[in-house]
């Protein structure tokens, strides 16, 4: 009788030499006829092989490479790295389970995959014709669907290498993810004209007359979703630089990525730092924790106005209904077709979606039709517009609990962690990126930041992970 680990190797064994043979096979028909399929079908070969060898910094490789991807929206790559991703997580189940292997979920797995079934009920629901538009966008509806279940499929995937390495470990692989979108961005502060403006394929444009091309967007498409990536690496690196020894080179990494998160020049991302401070910086209170963060912001602020364009960013705001009494919201609407103001043209944008919104009050439109429901083609920059959009009252429900959920389950992460533990730190970053989420959600396309919830995901599951002191490789006894 074979025990689990035996029908562990044994089963990998089958698996692999099929594939093998499946890919030479393929190979050879493809070498003639098509180049590029024979390119995916080789380098699917290697990713195989890693899978066999280096099964854990293979995952973590794949999920890093993720960062490079937003280049080639255009190609369709990252929706056809999802759908592989998607693949390879389902297949490694499949086979653990044949194996009799443990598959590692948690509780948090669990409201995941239950959130996103519920998001799956719009499709047939559409198909039926029970929603505000007809089921010619079903299509439209399942792709925003299976880019959902890719998130939930990157923390399942993540949650395999539990026990495989340590968790301190597994984040610095992450951080490999920075490489290619901080060499873009170096390139493009250098030379701007070098790089050609990209748009990702998110919808996340800009909709009024700004000057894309002087916005540093790294390989991520959009300056605002570069700009939400970076807040999660802020995050992390504050993490690092607190229990390592080598506090000095994420000191330098911090001032990095706010230099480049400053050159985005995105409006938004500074009350998101602002609230991602001051979540960070009340549960560990000390005199020089708070003057240290406060000098972080400043210097964020000054370096942001220090710029023409940042003034001219910061000084729209004063002609707006926020902050001038003179100009109400018929006004701002009104000045919204001519003035160039983007926080005007998102109230323009916002008052004609409630119009339709009442056409379709409690479940909405569908999944991903937001921009064949708005004037202008696009996303509206503000998610919770989006949500009562797409999914009526019950999606907008829905789309708050989302983030409930995941507040409450790092709050138990928190309560389990000692308050000087490296996991408890982690839980901490992790929760005041998470509150700094719906702030920016306010006036930004964030839910369509795909890249963002790729890394976010997989740093969720390794939260869940057992963090053993004795195996954490980056305290601050020991060098990194």
């Amino acid at each position: 009788m074979l025990n689990g680990n035996h029908q562990g190797n044994l089963s990998r064994t089958v698996l692999a030499s099929t594939a093998i043979i499946a890919i030479g096979l393929m190979a050879g028909f493809m070498a003639n006829d098509s180049p590029v399929l024979l390119a995916i079908v080789m380098a699917g070969g290697i990713v195989l092989f890693g899978l066999l060898t280096r099964f854990e910094y293979t995952v973590l490789g794949l999920i890093n490479l993720r960062s490079a991807l937003d280049s080639f929206s255009e190609a369709q790559l990252p929706g056809y790295f999802a759908l592989a991703i998607d693949a390879l997580t389902i297949g490694l189940i499949i086979t653990q389970l044949l194996a009799r292997q443990p598959v590692h979920t948690g509780r948090f797995f669990w409201f995941l995959a239950t959130w996103i079934g519920l998001q799956g009920l719009w499709l047939p629901l559409m198909h039926l014709g029970g929603l505000g538009l007809d089921q010619s966008y079903l299509s439209d509806s399942i792709r925003e669907w299976i880019r959902l279940f890719s998130w939930l499929m990157v923390y399942l995937l993540v949650m395999q290498l539990k026990g495989r390495i340590p968790p301190s470990k597994a984040v610095s692989i992450l951080f490999l993810g920075l490489l290619l979108p901080i060499t873009v961005a170096v390139l493009q502060t250098i030379a701007p004209d070098i790089l050609p403006v990209e748009f990702s394929s998110d919808g996340a444009a800009d909709s009024v007359s700004i000057d894309v091309s002087s916005r540093i967007r790294g390989s991520l498409g959009h300056p605002n979703t570069f700009a939400t990536f970076l807040l999660l690496y802020i995050g992390l690196t504050l993490w690092k630089f607190q229990q390592s020894s080598r506090q000095l080179i994420w000191l330098m990494l911090l001032t990095t990525l706010a230099f480049f998160l400053v050159s985005t020049k995105a409006l938004f991302i500074l009350m998101m730092l602002f609230t991602f401070m001051l979540v960070l910086l009340i549960p560990q209170f000390s005199l020089v924790k708070t003057i240290g963060g406060l000098l972080f912001f400043a210097a964020v602020i000054a370096l942001f106005a220090s710029t023409e364009f940042g003034r001219e960013r910061l000084g729209s705001i004063s002609e707006t209904p926020l902050l001038n009494p003179n100009i109400n919201m018929s006004r701002a609407i009104i000045l919204s077709y001519g003035d160039g103001n983007s926080f005007n043209w998102r109230l323009a944008e916002w008052s004609f979606l409630f119009r339709k919104w009442q056409f379709a009050p409690v479940i909405g439109y569908g999944l991903g039709v937001t921009p064949f429901v708005s004037r202008s083609g696009l996303l509206p920059h503000n998610d919770y517009v989006r949500a009562v959009i797409e999914g009526g009252i019950v999606g907008l429900i829905l789309f708050i609990f989302f983030f409930v959920g995941q507040f409450i389950y790092i709050n138990q992460q928190l309560k389990k962690s000692p308050k000087s533990s490296s996991k408890y730190r982690f839980g901490l970053s992790m929760r005041a990126v998470l509150v700094a989420l719906p702030v920016g959600m306010l006036t930004e396309n964030i839910w369509s930041h795909t890249t963002f919830f790729f890394y976010w995901m997989a740093c969720l599951a390794i939260l869940e992970w057992d963090w053993n002191p004795s195996l954490d490789d980056d305290i601050k006894s020991k060098p990194t």
